[in-house]
């Protein structure tokens, strides 16, 4: 049972007790907005810049100067230089490994391969960051009553369901167990902009929402359990009650922790069909058309006013992923055309979302309290590789603000490469102690892992006081 990660884990530490020594910022975040921009954003390319280097270093772009003094950014992201004054940007984030890592970037697990970043689940996955803030808030505040707000939703579909070959490891609750699992949507829209895109293979035509998407577009949670549009809400209860009598019979032959969350997801499914919370959350029509096209009518652009809005009507944590479409090497995987692509599409749709993000929750009281992170889980090779640049992990870039984040500060420093740090290099496992930190969550905290053993939520990670407000 624990291999199949169905075990309830028990923490062992008070998840709102201070750490022993007091550092400041201790839960001063209720939400999270976090925005993964998977497959490794080049950060020689956007936010550390090398103007100085060979041309083979510094690439196509000139950075401009920015609201934060000694951050200039890429010339392709303007807007998110107007809000940079609100960011702390952290330069010196590494490790050893040169592969996908978003288990390793957003897990406490204290290593990583291949194998486990392209597993779906594995007996050595740890629990997503969602999942263990899910975890401890429930732990504090009890459940939800049934059709409230979920408290951990991913955006815009099942990880990596979009590219031809294997899938990654997908954020779940792994020994929290699957209680603690995300509840991934779907996306409802067209793709209205295409792109010629060569990875492997010829080049072909990409019809790609990231580029845009119909104004109708939406995201439904839950959607296999959708309501068809001739049955009504009675008929629905009907529908259950036959399921419930159904089940009697195999519950008497069955009583296995499998099927029991199965019946609890099913349980959930109801609930939120019958939500008009949820369905109210999910309807991006009573935005502005003006808002809507700020953020970019882009599947990354509504997906983050989509988090907004849940944030707002109660749910805690809310992941948008910039994914891959159509073919291996896309979203920010940009071994090849990366000029084309980072001036084009990536850049632009992230200026958009990230830069509307910080004004509109600062304008509705809500920043504050609201952790807003973009991570991924390396950088791009130094040197350009033809008209790309390969996996990095010696040297990258996030960036946070909001929730007790520091406004305006730059963490850390790269050689006149960008190749390594020479200054206060850092780990993934420091950023994540320093949010379940701005979270109200020790974390040094344990908790009981499959084996029954108490396991710290972050091994090898220390809150980074540099970062904190």
């Amino acid at each position: 049972m624990g291999l199949l990660g169905l075990n309830l884990g028990q923490h062992t530490g008070s998840a709102a007790a201070a750490p022993s020594s007091p550092v400041r910022g201790f839960g001063q975040a209720k939400n999270v907005i976090l925005l993964y921009l998977f497959g490794g954003p080049s950060h020689v390319d956007m936010l550390d810049m090398k103007p100085n280097a060979p041309a083979e270093v510094r690439g196509a772009f000139r950075p401009i100067r920015s609201r934060l003094p000694g951050c200039d950014v890429c010339e392709h992201l303007p807007r998110l230089a107007q809000v940079m004054d609100r960011v702390t940007v952290v330069r010196s984030l590494n490790h050893p490994w040169n592969f996908h890592g978003m288990m390793w970037a957003t897990t406490g697990i204290p290593e990583s391969n291949v194998p486990i970043e392209e597993s779906q689940r594995n007996p050595l996955h740890w629990p997503y960051l969602g999942s263990v803030y899910h975890y401890f808030d429930r732990q504090r505040h009890g459940p939800k009553p049934s059709g409230a707000i979920p408290d951990n939703v991913i955006l815009p579909f099942l990880l990596s369901t979009r590219r031809p070959a294997e899938l990654y490891a997908r954020p779940h609750g792994a020994f929290l167990g699957n209680a603690y699992d995300p509840l991934w949507t779907e996306f409802r829209g067209r793709a209205t902009h295409s792109m010629i895109r060569s990875s492997f293979g010829p080049p072909a035509e990409i019809f790609d929402p990231y580029l845009g998407i119909t104004p109708d577009s939406r995201f439904e949670i839950a959607p296999e359990a959708e309501l068809p549009a001739d049955i009504t809400l009675d008929r629905l209860q009907q529908r259950r009650s036959l399921l419930q009598q159904f089940d009697q019979g195999r519950r008497a032959l069955d009583q296995s922790s499998a099927v029991q969350t199965m019946d609890r997801q099913r349980a959930l499914a109801f609930s939120l069909l019958n939500s008009t919370r949820v369905r109210a959350a999910l309807d991006l029509s009573r935005e502005p058309d003006r808002l809507r096209q700020s953020y970019g009518m882009t599947l990354f652009g509504q997906g983050t006013l989509q988090a907004r809005r849940l944030v707002e009507a109660g749910c805690r944590f809310v992941t948008v992923i910039w994914d891959e479409i159509g073919q291996l090497n896309a979203g920010w995987d940009t071994h090849v055309d990366q000029r084309n692509r980072l001036q084009n599409d990536l850049l632009p749709g992230l200026d958009s979302a990230f830069s509307t993000l910080i004004l509109d929750l600062e304008a509705r009281g809500l920043l504050d309290e609201t952790l807003v992170l973009v991570m991924s889980e390396m950088g791009r090779t130094p040197r350009l590789e033809g008209d790309g640049r390969g996996h990095w992990g010696r040297a990258y870039t996030n960036f946070f603000a909001g929730g007790g984040m520091a406004r305006g500060t730059v963490v850390g420093r790269t050689d006149a490469l960008g190749a390594v740090p020479v200054e206060r290099p850092l780990s993934a496992k420091d950023i994540l102690a320093t949010i379940y930190h701005l979270l109200g969550i020790d974390p040094h905290t344990t908790i009981t892992d499959r084996f029954n053993r108490p396991a710290a939520l972050v091994p090898y990670g220390d809150v980074v006081r540099e970062m904190l407000a």
